[in-house]
């Protein structure tokens, strides 16, 4: 790669969804918008969970931990996209770019290991409910959080420190709005076949393991649920998991997309709308999936929003070091 002029590099260009200034207001709206109800939502999910005493619960402790991870990758990467629009200016500095790759990269794994570590409690709440109190208890649920933050950060800063020894070219445009690993890479004018193997091989550890997981979970619930005789007790068994079976779906179904899109086009505009379904998305919708669908969940953002009007009628107002 020696025709190109290597350059001592001090920031990076984010050059987001298009150049068009007629259409920088509306995309600063649309993100904009999406922040708000992401982190809104979640955080009415973190203080629900919080405030009720019905859902200090693994499963609840594990949906509170979630949605504290939806909130920190959109903020990883929307506000400085908002910032880019709002002063007209595209760049983001050496250091910001490779602190963002690594935030993304650890609570985009924190997600997916949490999603399957949701699918686990699940299977012995279903398949083993006389054990689930010993089984689940909030030594291991912490340690379980705590496991996956460690794996995660190991992972990223992996990565992160394997593109410090790359080298850059004049070029430093990146086609997205925020600093993705993979486009990262691309600019490197030095040698990428570690970063490379590194991201197919972590990559499919990663979403490997977790998913594998999460497939053999629900293969022994659906087992398990099949097996009752009971029309009401299946429905209850199957109505705990749809909620978390959306999240899944919407996860990785999001994360299949982008990976397809990157792999059959060179648009970058295409690439672009496929990671913002990936790294947005979800996250905004994740909690009204788990509110609309979650008859405990509506009923403790009830008692939330009436304590937040009438603050003296409650006793007690939320307490997140219970949860969190």
């Amino acid at each position: 790669m020696g025709p190109r002029n290597h350059t001592a590099v001090s920031e990076f260009l984010l050059l987001g969804l298009t150049d068009d200034p007629a259409l920088q207001p509306l995309i600063f709206s649309l993100f904009l918008s999406m922040y708000l109800v992401t982190i809104l939502g979640n955080l009415l999910i973190i203080l629900a969970v919080s405030s009720d005493a019905h859902l200090h619960t693994p499963m609840y402790f594990f949906l509170s931990n979630l949605s504290l991870t939806d909130i920190c990758i959109s903020t990883t990467t929307i506000p400085k996209t908002l910032v880019n629009i709002q002063t007209h200016t595209q760049s983001i500095s050496y250091t910001g770019c490779l602190s963002q790759v690594c935030f993304v990269l650890i609570f985009g794994g924190l997600e997916s290991c949490l999603l399957a570590v949701m699918a686990y409690d699940r299977y012995v709440a279903i398949c083993h409910p006389l054990r689930y109190p010993t089984i689940m208890n909030p030594c291991l649920c912490v340690l379980l959080v705590l496991l996956c933050l460690l794996v995660t950060t190991m992972n990223a800063l992996l990565h992160t420190l394997t593109v410090l020894r790359l080298s850059f070219c004049t070029d430093l445009g990146i086609p997205h709005f925020f600093c993705e690993l993979v486009q990262l890479i691309k600019l490197a004018c030095s040698d990428t076949l570690i970063n490379n193997l590194l991201i197919y091989s972590v990559t499919s550890l990663f979403a490997g393991i977790p998913l594998s997981g999460i497939i053999f979970s629900y293969t022994q619930i659906v087992s398990s649920v099949l097996k009752m005789p009971s029309m009401d007790g299946r429905y209850k068994a199957f109505s705990t998991c749809g909620s978390h079976l959306l999240v899944v779906s919407l996860f990785y179904g999001t994360a299949f997309g982008v990976y397809m899109s990157s792999a059959v086009t060179d648009s970058s505009i295409k690439n672009v709308v496929a990671s913002m379904m990936y790294m947005v998305v979800p996250q905004m919708l994740n909690p009204f999936i788990y509110s609309l669908r979650n008859r405990e969940m509506k009923g403790a953002l009830r008692h939330l929003i009436h304590w937040g009007l009438n603050p003296g009628v409650l006793s007690h107002p939320p307490n997140l070091f219970i949860s969190l």
